[in-house]
């Protein structure tokens, strides 16, 4: 019960958030763009046939939810660490752990909180897939799942990073942190040419950022030759444990931190 109220508060305190209202008009904004230009394709539809519409539509909506998804792997960090730290500058978590309430379970109350606002927003963003597909005359061939799971996943690790750093430091330091992990993530990894960074310092930083290309779901929205080959079971639960295991680990290591700093308002 207490685990469930401190989540349930946590998600209705992230819904009103300003910021995060903020970021939902700036969505919005680019679908309404998307949806145009979709529109201007589906106009054309008449002189094209229907493979060349697939091959058309699916990778502008591919680049651009790729765009809002990736916004949504910084809106997790963010809303993770604003619901920590927003607690501690008002004041009410001394009166919520007044009540016999471990610290890590205020904490695991806070990080589903986070985790209940991403599934809606993954939620939406997977029906907003089928609708803008559909008013483009194109057919995602990807499993609704994969759809879902793989950017929760990666969205579980973003917050647990987020949740970690902002109990050393300010929330917008925290955030800028996972702003820069996440460019850093997309500098090592395979395939990127980043010839100003040494071989052995590329290999390192690999190991140690969280691997986001591995969890994207763009991998399964677009048409290609390695997307026509089907992902094996094996090959999902490899990278979804893979995913799980980083974001528990930065949840510990965030629990840790958390139960011997003090809660005195900043």
């Amino acid at each position: 019960m207490k685990l469930r109220a401190i989540t349930m508060n946590t998600f209705s305190g992230l819904v009103r958030n300003k910021i995060i209202i903020l970021f939902s008009v700036g969505c919005v904004c680019i679908l309404l763009l998307m949806l145009s230009s979709l529109l201007v394709i589906r106009n054309l539809r008449n002189v094209q046939n229907a493979e060349q519409m697939q091959a058309a539509v699916l990778p502008m909506i591919g680049s651009m939810m790729a765009m809002v998804s990736g916004f949504g792997s910084l809106l997790a960090a963010w809303s993770a660490a604003d619901a920590l730290s927003s607690e501690m500058r008002s004041g009410t978590i001394l009166a919520v752990m007044a009540r016999p309430v471990r610290r890590w379970e205020f904490l695991l109350g806070k990080y589903l909180g986070v985790q209940l606002l991403m599934l809606v927003f993954v939620l939406i963003m997977v029906g907003l897939n089928y609708l803008l597909a559909w008013i483009g005359g194109a057919h995602i061939q990807s499993a609704p799942w994969e759809l879902i799971v793989y950017p929760m996943v990666r969205y579980a690790m973003f917050s647990a990073v987020g949740l970690a750093l902002v109990t050393l430091m300010h929330p917008i330091l925290a955030f800028c942190g996972v702003l820069f992990m996440s460019i850093a993530a997309q500098l090592v990894s395979p395939g990127a040419h980043t010839t100003f960074l040494p071989e052995w310092l590329k290999t390192g930083l690999f190991y140690f950022l969280p691997s986001t290309n591995l969890l994207s779901e763009m991998r399964f929205l677009t048409i290609t030759r390695a997307t026509l080959q089907a992902a094996t079971w094996s090959e999902h639960a490899v990278a979804l444990a893979y995913g799980l295991d980083y974001a528990l680990v930065c949840f510990l290591i965030a629990s840790w931190i958390f139960h011997s700093r003090s809660l005195s308002r900043d």
